[in-house]
């Protein structure tokens, strides 16, 4: 990747599920965004990114509190899919 700046997109979903949590929450999970996606969004760190197997094209989480962000990356952009509660997860990725 040239220049290791990645841009970070919202899908309009991904943007309802931001809304709908708590301002405390988002403010965190923008924060970790901002940290982790921009620069290094495939590296996977322990416990905080994964890329999840089985799925074409790549597609990848990060755990923010009892958060997830599931997202891909075409090119220098991360595109965020979803944000949902660790609790809905399993439904969202069984319907990717």
């Amino acid at each position: 990747m040239s220049d290791g700046k990645f841009r970070i997109e919202f899908e309009r979903h991904a943007l309802r599920d931001l809304e709908s949590v708590d301002k405390t929450s988002r403010l965190q999970i923008l924060a970790e965004i901002q940290k982790y996606l921009s620069s290094t969004p495939y590296q996977a760190i322990k416990t905080r990114i994964k890329k999840m197997t089985g799925f074409s094209p790549n597609l990848y989480r990060l755990r923010v509190g009892d958060y997830r962000i599931y997202y891909r990356i075409h090119q220098q952009c991360v595109v965020i899919l979803t944000i949902l509660d660790k609790k809905d997860t399993q439904k969202w990725l069984n319907s990717q």
